[in-house]
């Protein structure tokens, strides 16, 4: 209680002790209000961080307004960048997420536009980089290749899809400006008890599917088709949040996009692991010409057909006899790995047909002193000995980085007004991360059977060594074994890495299939949602 508070009421009361009850009512009302307003000043005193902390406000916004040019029209926008609370079941505030929003402002309602929710992986990596170099308005400053170049910063998105879906880019529990909140007693969470809400596969979609539900409430989106659209360990969330969405909110969806799909909870281990790298080898290796001159002068997507066929007739059941295997075929499948993955006969022997993809990293520019970029092999790093079996460092996330973080960090404050002295997380800390029971690609499928309206696209990049193209149309095909859904299933590939939209030319080809699935899965008026006989 506060005791200056309770000193003035009591003064108050003992002066007018001798008056009428009549007249002493508006002397007790004084003392109450005085009471009520101090006393609410001094908790909130008590509940504000003391002066020389930092921290994020639970609930905030900041609205600018834009215009810009998506394919040579004039779009009109508003971005609002805020924080707003995640809750517990107790409906008390655990946690606040910072958003970016972006609405077209130049349309008459937005009941009939569709919403998108973008979140990226990690886990624990911030919603920056589909952000400020993919589906936004505005993206950071590099060359057409994706490099980076001086002074940072931002420019114009001539390829957004703001022009036909308006989106709000999530940043989970610790990534970007969004925190974990202390208890009503000021204490923190312990380590465990962050974990169970919010650092896990099931905690992670669980939270953030309430804080969806909130979000589109606050802003009267409930009547727009909604979509989400994930990248990398953002795909295991939104294939989660699909069916939690859709059985726990009750909010139904119209699509979902993966970019560079994880495995989603699909397993694909044993000879198929090791087989489905071949197809990614052979298109990096065409890339930096390591290819015997037949393969070499084909086009990329005349000679990966070639391969896939081989990687699932030829090589998933020769690895599948392991040491077995009779020599003949063993020699035959070495001499056609080698010639796919430009490796040597004896590099691929050595590891027994089972390559991984650190040693192709390291092997295949051997002789050269360079290495290839995890997340996308265009890239080149320099190890210091040219001995060893995987590179010192990824040259395509230290590339990335470096052309990112002074973006978003610029782009924020100066664009968008969003001041604090938060720093911005890139990467926050959300580990140990809790993996276990993880179906996420089966409750995509169910969400899918549930739904007839929800449609999903698949986009990769052929150079992706880390979530490698020909694993995610292996996940596409393991997702619905029936085969009733596949008209609603769909695969786009591009001739970059994991972030395929760095390369400006897939910029551009990546953001208009986004915006043909908008309009394809987006059903004319009044067409029912239901399954025909």
């Amino acid at each position: 209680m506060n005791k200056q508070a309770l000193n003035l009421v009591t003064s108050l009361v003992s002066f007018r002790h001798g008056d009428n009850k009549h007249k002493a009512l508006p002397w007790l009302m004084a003392a109450m209000l005085a009471f009520v307003s101090l006393n609410a000043s001094a908790s909130e005193d008590e509940k504000s961080p003391s002066a020389h902390a930092r921290a994020m406000k639970i609930d905030s916004s900041v609205v600018t307004e834009h215009e810009t040019k998506i394919l040579g029209k004039r779009v009109k926008y508003s971005a609002t960048t805020g924080t707003q609370p995640a809750w517990n079941s107790k409906d008390e505030a655990v946690a606040t997420l910072f958003y970016t929003y972006y609405q077209r402002t130049d349309v008459k309602e937005n009941t009939e536009r569709p919403l998108i929710i973008s979140f990226n992986g990690g886990p624990g990596s911030a919603s920056v980089w589909m952000h400020v170099a993919y589906t936004g308005p505005r993206i950071l400053n590099i060359d057409d290749e994706g490099y980076p170049v001086q002074p940072y910063g931002v420019q114009t998105n001539p390829y957004s899809i703001l022009d036909v879906a308006d989106i709000v880019f999530v940043n989970p529990v610790n990534t970007g400006y969004s925190r974990v909140l202390p208890k009503a007693d000021g204490s923190m969470p312990s380590q465990d008890e962050q974990q169970k809400m919010f650092f896990g596969v099931n905690a992670d979609i669980s939270y953030l599917a309430d804080w969806v539900n909130t979000f589109v409430t606050r802003n009267n989106r409930w009547r727009s088709p909604k979509y989400l659209i994930g990248e990398s360990y953002g795909t295991t969330r939104v294939s989660g949040l699909a069916l939690e969405l859709q059985n726990r909110q009750w909010m139904y969806l119209n699509g979902v996009v993966l970019v560079s799909p994880t495995d989603i909870g699909i397993e694909r281990n044993g000879p198929v692991k090791a087989a489905n790298r071949l197809p990614y080898f052979a298109a990096a290796a065409w890339y930096h010409n390591k290819l015997e001159p037949e393969l070499q002068n084909k086009d990329l997507t005349e000679l990966l057909p070639e391969v896939e066929d081989f990687t699932i007739n030829k090589l998933i059941p020769a690895l599948a006899k392991g040491g077995f295997i009779g020599e003949a075929e063993k020699r035959a499948v070495l001499k056609q790995m080698a010639r796919y993955s430009g490796l040597s006969e004896t590099s691929i022997a050595q590891n027994n047909l089972d390559v991984s993809t650190a040693f192709f990293w390291k092997d295949l520019l051997r002789d050269e002193g360079k290495t290839l970029g995890r997340l996308d092999s265009r890239y080149l790093g320099i190890d210091a000995k040219q001995s060893g079996d995987r590179p010192d460092y990824w040259a395509e996330l230290t590339s990335w980085l470096h052309s990112f973080t002074p973006a978003i960090n610029y782009y924020l404050r100066e664009e968008l007004n969003y001041k604090t002295d938060i720093k911005y997380n890139m990467f926050g800390n959300v580990h140990p991360w809790d993996r276990s029971n993880n179906q996420t690609g089966e409750n995509l499928r169910l969400a899918m059977a549930q739904n007839p309206y929800l449609n999903v696209m698949i986009q990769a990049g052929y150079y992706d060594g880390a979530t490698n193209y020909f694993d995610a149309k292996y996940t596409m095909w393991q997702l619905d074994q029936s085969g009733n859904l596949k008209d609603r299933l769909s695969f786009k590939g591009y001739r970059s890495g994991h972030m395929m939209y760095l390369r400006r030319d897939d910029l551009k080809q990546s953001n208009q299939d986004l915006r043909e699935f908008i309009q394809a899965s987006t059903p004319v008026k009044g067409a029912p949602a239901m399954y025909k006989r």
